[in-house]
């Protein structure tokens, strides 16, 4: 967080969250693009909660799509296939 606050300033057009929950506060959806440790196991149903519309993408392929959708979250998974 100090490293991009150091990089980008303060800017309108850029909000940097603490938590990864406070991130997920009012947003439209979930895009997950990397697979640190911090993400490899949500609460899905905080997720859930946190969101506007519950959708997620996941570009890292972290979780189990009948899992995801099981919470009630619409998923996609990218790359990986419907079979």
């Amino acid at each position: 967080m100090e490293e991009a606050q150091r990089i980008y300033g303060d800017r309108d057009d850029l909000v940097l969250s603490g938590t990864k929950e406070a991130a997920l506060k009012g947003a439209d959806a979930l895009i997950v693009i990397t697979d640190w440790r911090a993400f490899k196991a949500p609460d899905f149903d905080v997720i859930k909660q946190a969101l506007n519309q519950p959708v997620m993408f996941d570009g890292r392929n972290l979780y189990d799509p009948k899992r995801v959708a099981s919470r009630g979250i619409r998923y996609y998974s990218i790359g990986r296939s419907i079979g």
